[in-house]
């Protein structure tokens, strides 16, 4: 059974940087995908990117694409979700899920939405 934890959000101010990490296990293939996700205060909850096992490839939402980097410490079952220069908009539970026996191309929210594991999600405050 896959089980996620994350761990890394708090209160930070505009314009700061952030780093999340998800720490994974039970997994059964090693091929498996792990995604991010955010949910804002009144909005759905958006996929931000996602990071592939086999190969470390990533692709990332049109949104955020130049603002995060996901990279993945599979020595010490991790992935990681850098965010920069961090604006107020980007308030939200912050979340990383993941899918076993599987890579994406491209980031698919609606595949980890029927068939992935969640963490429990962690809050990011950012203060303008």
């Amino acid at each position: 059974q896959v089980q996620l934890v994350e761990s890394g959000g708090g209160l930070v101010r505009a314009g700061d940087s952030l780093k999340l990490s998800c720490s994974f296990s039970g997994f059964t293939f090693d091929d498996f995908v792990i995604g991010w996700f955010r949910q804002s205060p009144g909005r759905e909850r958006e996929g931000l990117g996602c990071i592939n096992s086999i190969d470390s490839s990533v692709d990332y939402a049109d949104s955020v694409k130049g603002r995060i980097t996901i990279s993945g410490d599979y020595a010490k079952n991790t992935v990681h979700l850098l965010m920069n220069n961090l604006k107020p908009e980007d308030t939200g539970v912050y979340y990383c899920a993941a899918i076993d026996g599987v890579s994406l191309g491209v980031m698919w929210p609606e595949k980890f939405e029927q068939v992935g594991s969640w963490a429990q999600g962690t809050q990011v405050t950012v203060s303008s």
